[in-house]
């Protein structure tokens, strides 16, 4: 069996009696890092019973075959990372996924969880939300991505390092719009908790002057708005430009539909007429 356990994000009492059992009871406990494990398990009170192995982004292809092996043999495999739940932004999708084409049982020990205890704590809107992870480190693909997502009506949840949450939510402002609200969530649980809300341009200038500690952004999702009427012409030119960038017809007409607000046969129609139209 394959266990994945959250542990505290902050605060050693927001660990489960379960985490504590698990701990004592596993025959192999995968750790992101072996000493935060050694820390946890002191300050629990917990002496971990079976053997100890590092498993981090650095070599988890390399070792997950060997987890597999032992679950196979019979053992029970308690997964854990630094902070949160494992495979959310840290290590564990590739040990789920090998362990589940083997046939070995994945359960999860539930827990603490940035994500939503940031969206809890954010005010804004919870019951649709998508989680973003990190956002690229390099100006021009960071603003890619966030232009990916711009007409998102989701609420948006990223991590993000303090040393570059400025540029973040500089780059989130000049994409999304500066009035687009949103909170800062740092240290969550910690003894220096803190949530800053409100405007992208007004949190981009408070974390200009420096942010410490680790980081959740949570962001409103985009407003609804009535779609533009397109003549046929743009519906086709818009057609035209997928095509040219790869996709194929069917893709950009529906593409196109979900842009323009209208049905696929709309969109289907004009390209029909423009080739027709060509053709005569």
């Amino acid at each position: 069996m394959l266990v994945l356990a959250a542990t505290p994000i902050g605060r050693v009492d927001d660990a489960s009696p379960r985490l504590a059992t698990e701990l004592a009871t596993a025959d192999v406990v995968a750790a992101e890092d072996t000493r935060r494990l050694a820390r946890l398990a002191r300050d629990l009170g917990v002496s971990v019973g079976g053997r100890v192995v590092s498993y981090f982004e650095g070599n988890e292809s390399a070792r997950t075959p060997s987890l597999v092996e032992a679950m196979l043999a019979g053992e029970r495999v308690l997964l854990v990372t630094d902070a949160g739940m494992p495979s959310v932004s840290d290590p564990g999708y590739r040990l789920v996924s090998a362990a589940l084409e083997a046939g070995v049982e994945v359960v999860a020990v539930p827990g603490p969880s940035a994500v939503l205890t940031a969206l809890a704590v954010s005010g804004l809107p919870v019951d649709r939300f998508c989680f973003e992870g990190f956002l690229p480190r390099k100006a021009g693909e960071r603003l890619g991505r966030l232009r990916e997502v711009a007409g998102e009506r989701r609420t948006l949840v990223y991590f993000e390092a303090p040393h570059r949450l400025d540029d973040t939510l500089a780059a989130m402002a000049e994409v999304f719009g500066g009035e687009r609200r949103a909170a800062v969530c740092r240290e969550l649980t910690k003894t220096y908790e803190e949530v800053r809300r409100g405007p992208l341009a007004e949190l981009a200038e408070w974390a200009a002057e420096g942010v410490r500690g680790e980081i959740t952004v949570v962001v409103e999702g985009a407003p609804e708005r009535e779609p533009a009427e397109l003549s046929a012409e743009e519906l086709v030119r818009r057609v035209r430009v997928r095509e040219e960038a790869g996709e194929r017809r069917k893709e950009a007409i529906a593409a196109v539909a979900v842009e323009a607000g209208v049905p696929k046969r709309v969109v289907f129609d004009a390209v029909v007429a423009d080739k027709r139209s060509a053709a005569g």
